[in-house]
């Protein structure tokens, strides 16, 4: 028997986790893997329930790669899609047409509107001109012999609607709406649609607008949506309506009460087949297996190639899977689904009456669901043993899982999987308590920080764990960036193992310098390395121990190089960044992965110092921040630059070694430069040159070669008159 004390802790926990998962259910937050658990749940069920074989009352004209190489690239003229009508219902009798693809722009192919520019200007005073453009413009006129073709036949034209927030451009005619109230406050703000005098001669257009799940899973459609004082088909349910002679929709809810809550299912009648609509008029396509429906190449329609019984009296949607037209979906199915078949899989839906919806009264139910067998199985958890406890978890996950199909075989769809988890959850939770309560501080501090810093330094903060965190905090911090310079031509020479040797031997020897400095090691990023001082360990003089690793980092190259040499290894070089500056830092991620690693602007700008070394041909380029936070090095300024990004100006500098011991030689360059700096930002170029000069016949280096030929540039072409002395950056 457990402890009072614990068993509380238990009860407590076990509670907290009922109320966590009743909240998501309520819609008070969100827990992402639980929306994916109800999507696993429903794809599984589909893929096990959903029918296969042909469907031979629906087919789809695709206009394909053959279609384009045999008639011409996308657009078609409108003369040829008049063609296609024609082919379609006077060869192959079909019983309606709906188009996947929007008719926005008028057709100028035939170039009737440079005839008739003719005709008005230079040619106004030829009669036989006038008269031949009179007798050849009804051929000419592509959209009117397209809208003839559409007019007195089943066909729905598509178009789409612009989701609220993402703006209200208005183009082309809407179809008059087929409901005249509008529901619901999500409506679209503009929509793109077709041609008036196309829209007028056609029966009927339906939106072709796809809604997707977080996960990007087209699962749901909208059947019908909101729009100004109306409401209109989606083009799955208005080729339906056209189908079935394009009588008007009806609309309406049917009403139900349970324990005095009162619920309303929308339901929308077309053709007389009824269809429930979940809340929002949406309902779940109901995909088959296999590949139900026939692709029909449109290049054999208009060729007249096709076996009429392919076509005949079948309902068809004219879309597309040709490479840049194609209109490709994540499904249950597959993840690139024609965008065009989901239309098709909804009108068989609506034909078999198999669409599915979420009942309204589903939240209720399964709130109600979590909050009793969450409350019950953490009674029952507390007071019997783990065997028995598996017994009742399993009992009633095979409870939930008979109730789940149970309204699956009623054609709802009941998001059970929050209460199959919250009673999975309990179990883990109460079994893996005991674990997790006697777990020591010291081996959590280990687990924690032991990937991030030397083991002796989690040792030292095994003592006081309460004084460490990985949550989230602002602090002044020290970050380096270390990388290889040509890095892919040094790769390129040498076969992945030996590489993977190298990346390791020299890995190794910086992590081990970092380490001795008391550095934590943020990530490597190929043959990058990132480091921070100052956190988790409290370092007051982590600027210091930043400069003195970048020093100690480039003093071992030497001997790492005459290392690889005795194995035909390239020679390594390095650049490095440091700064220092108030960082963020903490655990921070993903919900998939996670790590202890720093962010801010501070951060970046490290990032950019490493990145510039090689523009000047030092090792190691610092802040002024660095600077001014180290007192125990010295430093030789290098330039004023901006950086990508930046506005202000940022002062850098090479650091020279310990002020200590400090060969006077060195000292000396470096005053001779910084001179000769202070005169190339007071563009006195004669002076500055002139000291660049001597220190290049002293001891040549590419950063004096830099400013050569910087002054170079400006003598020939001055700066502007508010130059002030800085180098901008335009890249990273």
């Amino acid at each position: 028997m457990k402890p009072l004390s614990s068993r509380w802790v238990q009860a407590a926990l076990s509670a907290l986790f009922v109320l966590l998962m009743a909240a998501h259910v309520a819609g008070l937050w969100v827990i992402a893997p639980m929306q994916r658990a109800e999507a696993w749940l429903y794809d599984t069920t589909l893929h096990r329930t959903a029918p296969s074989g042909p469907d031979d009352r629906i087919a789809i004209i695709d206009i394909d790669e053959a279609s384009l190489k045999s008639v011409g690239r996308w657009p078609w003229s409108r003369d040829r899609m008049a063609q296609l009508m024609d082919q379609l219902f006077d060869r192959y009798g079909v019983a309606a047409v709906g188009f996947d693809v929007v008719f926005a722009e008028p057709d100028s192919s035939s170039g009737l509107a440079s005839l008739q520019q003719l005709a008005q200007h230079e040619l106004a005073a030829s009669r036989d001109f006038q008269t031949a453009l009179k007798q050849l413009a009804p051929r000419l006129d592509y959209d009117a012999r397209f809208a003839q073709a559409l007019s007195g036949r089943p066909v729905s034209l598509g178009y789409y609607f612009i989701p609220a927030g993402m703006g209200d451009a208005r183009s082309g005619a809407l179809p008059p709406p087929s409901l005249p109230q509008a529901q619901g406050s999500d409506a679209p703000s503009g929509y793109g649609a077709n041609l008036a005098l196309l829209q007028n001669a056609a029966q009927g257009a339906g939106f072709f607008n796809m809604r997707a799940d977080a996960d990007g899973t087209a699962r749901q459609m909208p059947l019908l949506t909101p729009y100004r004082a109306g409401t209109y088909l989606a083009l799955s349910t208005s080729t339906l309506r056209v189908a079935f002679g394009a009588e008007p929709v009806a609309a309406g809810a049917d009403r139900s009460s349970v324990a005095g809550r009162h619920y309303a299912t929308p339901w929308l009648e077309v053709g007389g087949l009824r269809v429930p609509l979940g809340a929002e008029g949406e309902v779940y396509v109901p995909y088959r297996a296999g590949a139900p429906f026939p692709y029909i190449s449109a290049g054999a329609v208009l060729a007249g190639t096709v076996a009429p019984a392919q076509l005949e009296n079948r309902i068809v949607l004219v879309g597309s899977t040709a490479p840049g037209l194609t209109d490709l979906r994540v499904t249950p199915f597959s993840n690139s689904f024609p965008g065009v078949e989901i239309h098709a899989h909804l009108l068989a839906g609506m034909l078999d009456g198999t669409t599915r919806i979420t009942p309204p009264w589903a939240n209720d139910a399964r709130l109600l669901a979590v909050l009793l067998l969450g409350g019950l199985l953490s009674v029952v958890l507390l007071r019997v043993s783990p065997l028995v406890g598996l017994a009742t978890v399993l009992a009633l996950l095979a409870a939930l899982a008979a109730a789940y199909v149970a309204a699956w075989s009623r054609f709802w769809v009941v998001p059970l999987a929050a209460p199959m988890l919250t009673v999975a959850g309990l179990y883990v939770l109460n079994t893996g308590y005991g674990f997790f309560a006697t777990t020591r501080s010291k081996r959590q501090m280990t687990k924690l920080f032991g990937q991030y810093v030397p083991p002796e330094l989690a040792a030292e903060m095994s003592l006081d764990p309460a004084h460490y965190t990985m949550e989230g905090q602002s602090r002044e911090m020290s970050v380096l960036f270390s990388d290889i310079r040509g890095f892919t031509d040094f790769s390129e020479k040498l076969p992945p193992a030996e590489l993977a040797e190298v990346l390791n031997a020299y890995l190794s020897t910086m992590t081990r310098i970092v380490q001795q400095q008391r550095g934590t090691i943020d990530k490597y990023i190929g043959d990058a390395i990132m480091a921070f001082w100052n956190a988790p360990v409290d370092l007051s003089d982590h600027a210091s121990r930043a400069v003195q690793t970048a020093l100690d980092m480039q003093a071992a190259l030497p001997q790492l190089n005459r290392e690889f040499a005795t194995r035909n290894w390239p020679e390594v070089k390095i650049g490095i960044g440091v700064n220092t500056g108030r960082m963020s830092v903490g655990n921070m991620g993903s919900e998939f992965r996670q790590s202890y690693t720093v962010m801010g602007d501070a951060v970046n700008l490290g990032s950019r110092l490493e990145g510039i070394t090689k523009q000047y041909g030092v090792g190691i380029l610092v802040t002024q921040a660095t600077v001014e936070a180290d007192p125990l090095h010295a430093f030789m300024k290098v330039d004023a630059v901006r950086v990508k990004g930046k506005a202000l100006p940022i002062v850098i500098f090479e650091p020279l070694g310990a002020k200590t011991g400090l060969p006077d030689a060195l000292q000396a360059d470096a005053a001779a430069f910084e001179a000769a700096f202070a005169h190339y930002q007071a563009r006195q170029w004669d002076a500055a040159e002139a000291a660049l000069h001597a220190l290049n016949a002293h001891a040549p280096r590419t950063l004096y070669t830099v400013y050569l030929e910087r002054i170079a540039h400006f003598r020939a072409a001055p700066p502007p008159a508010d130059w002030d002395g800085v180098f901008v950056y335009s890249t990273k």
